[in-house]
């Protein structure tokens, strides 16, 4: 006899069968750990292939960009010191790109459009060959056409050439993303006709009379403004399903343990567009490197990592049960929460989202007595920055000279704060430990110790209700001009924040040492967050001869503008 099958069965079947059709073997669950795990790339050679599939998860589906098939991609596991060559060929009808993001290449080989190569053509293959210079953790994406939203990323692991100094029994990678069905590109167009298109938490009447812990002349100051202190993230989950592996929370990745095992995870925010804040209830964390850089090991319960950055941490579930990983958009509009279990087949508590955050005069960089609330006591945002009475005090151009003022630039912070010792956007009050930047310190002295000879400052500007996001207030499409620096000089860069979101900035084709007081032991990092109204110093030493990209790694930002070319070239007539 045969038993009826039901739509609702059909359909979830059907989700089941593109999940493992789309998921590499690294990715899916419960396997004990990446020494077991088949379908890792490794070697001197390794070929990868950009096409298009079909990829479901939480009831939504669309076409996805993925290579060799899967969404994540390929873990691709190489050794410090080798020589790799990665054949990438391009099955796609529009150009497309992979870079190594964080690892040390030479410029032709970074995989920058119209940067430091010309991309890869429908039908063409293109071959990365460089030395691997390094170890840690890291992870590829494409540069083109916004493909790293739908589905072009993978990880990266590499082994150091000697000890490693992280001891654990066992090991996974955790790659943390964000998924759409809705096409990147439209989701700019939405953006751009309305910047909170999908805020679904913003600020009502009845909210703001509750206050909901805002002190109430803030509650009177931002409604003057007419700014809305929940405009924390610009694509939420609204639209979007958020994935550890590839996996939604119903879908449960799970990683097994035995109890008392040290588990390393290796965490990777390749996410487009959101920022995520990590713990595991129960299991202190033990941060042993970021942006595959070892740090001295410090415990925490929960952090912020921006997307492009990686964390790795130790944990050690001592009981025999099921422990939630849990990522949280940092504006808690959705989370996805994973398994670290004994057995396969368990699946840890999903937690209740937290209280939205909300933003605070702090994140303005400013309070409001150094704020000219314009007419009748109303900043106009839908005025260009130099429109005269509606205008903020911040706009005053001297208050960084280099800026280009115009209607991309609608705050400039007076008062921004060194803010790498503060807790990150939405932490700020949790009952528990929360990792800041300021507790990196590097496991060995950084190797270049030399004084910067010359500093930067570079602001990080937009106009939020036009969505228009750039440095200085140049959009890279309206001819900024190149950071040029000579080659082996030490520069102090300081990023000035002067927009109500936290920013991930990357720069190619280098690390930095973070400014946070430790000296010798500032934390060496590609990416940092560099929250609202705050600012960031690292010390650069420009090693790397070429063309880099540096830019915000949200990707709409970067689209939209907020991204230069940073050039690294020898000193003219001395040929050193």
């Amino acid at each position: 006899m045969t038993t009826p099958i039901d739509r609702r069965t059909l359909i979830r079947g059907a989700g089941a069968l593109a999940l493992a059709r789309t998921l590499p073997a690294w990715a899916q669950s419960g396997h004990m750990g990446l020494a077991a795990s088949p379908g890792v790339l490794s070697g001197e050679s390794i070929a990868l292939t950009i096409g298009t599939s079909h990829f479901s998860t939480g009831g939504r589906s669309a076409h996805a960009v993925t290579v060799n098939g899967t969404l994540p991609a390929p873990l691709i596991r190489l050794r410090e010191g080798q020589r790799v060559r990665l054949a990438v060929t391009n099955t796609l009808k529009e150009d497309s790109s992979i870079h190594w993001h964080g690892l040390i290449v030479p410029f032709q080989m970074d995989g920058v459009p119209g940067i430091s190569f010309p991309g890869i053509r429908p039908g063409e293959t293109f071959v990365y060959d460089f030395p691997v210079r390094q170890s840690g953790t890291y992870w590829y994406h494409s540069h083109s056409g916004m493909q790293e939203a739908m589905g072009l990323y993978g990880p990266i692991v590499i082994d150091p050439a000697g000890t490693d100094p992280v001891a654990a029994e066992r090991e996974y990678v955790v790659v943390l993303s964000d998924w759409s069905p809705l096409h990147p590109h439209l989701q700019m167009k939405r953006l751009k006709q309305e910047g909170g298109y999908f805020n679904m938490q913003r600020q009502t009447l009845a909210g703001l009379l509750a206050g909901r812990g805002q002190p109430l002349k803030e509650r009177i100051d931002w409604g003057q403004m007419r700014m809305d202190p929940t405009d924390v993230s610009d694509v939420t989950g609204s639209t979007y399903s958020y994935l550890v592996n590839g996996h939604g929370t119903a879908e449960n990745w799970t990683g097994l343990f035995a109890p008392g095992e040290r588990v390393r995870l290796r965490i990777v925010n390749a996410s487009a567009m959101t920022n995520f804040n990590v713990r595991l209830p129960g299991l202190a964390m033990t941060v042993v490197q970021c942006d595959g850089q070892h740090v001295q090991p410090v415990e925490t319960d929960e952090f912020q990592i921006g997307i492009a950055e990686t964390y790795d941490v130790v944990v050690r579930p001592a009981e025999p049960r099921a422990y939630a990983l849990v990522a949280e958009a940092i504006d808690r509009s959705g989370l996805v929460r994973a398994t670290l279990a004994p057995r396969a087949g368990m699946a840890a508590d999903i937690p209740a989202l937290r209280q939205r955050p909300l933003l605070t005069m702090r994140d303005m960089g400013t309070d409001m007595g150094g704020m000219d609330m314009g007419r009748n006591g109303v900043i106009d945002l839908s005025q260009p920055a130099s429109s005269g009475g509606h205008s903020m005090k911040m706009l005053d151009p001297a208050v960084a000279p280099q800026v280009k003022m115009g209607p991309g630039v609608a705050t400039l912070s007076p008062m921004p704060a060194d803010r790498t010792a503060d807790r990150p956007t939405g932490l700020e009050e949790v009952d528990h430990r929360v990792l800041t930047y300021a507790e990196l310190r590097s496991l060995t002295p950084n190797p270049d110790a030399r004084t910067p000879t010359r500093s930067l400052d570079i602001h990080l500007t937009a106009n939020m209700e036009r969505y228009m996001w750039s440095f200085d207030g140049i959009k890279l499409s309206d001819g900024a001009q190149p950071i040029a620096f000579r080659h082996g000089e030490r520069v102090r860069v300081t990023l000035i924040n002067d927009t109500m979101m936290p920013h991930p900035i990357h720069l190619h084709g280098h690390f930095f040492e973070l400014v946070t007081g430790a000296g010798a032991h500032d934390p060496r990092k590609h990416t940092v967050n560099v929250l609202p109204g705050g600012k960031v110093a690292f010390d650069l030493t420009a090693d790397a001869l070429g063309d880099w990209a540096f830019h915000c790694h949200m990707l709409m930002h970067m689209h939209a503008g907020m991204m230069r070319v940073v050039t690294v070239r020898h000193e003219e007539g001395t040929g050193a």
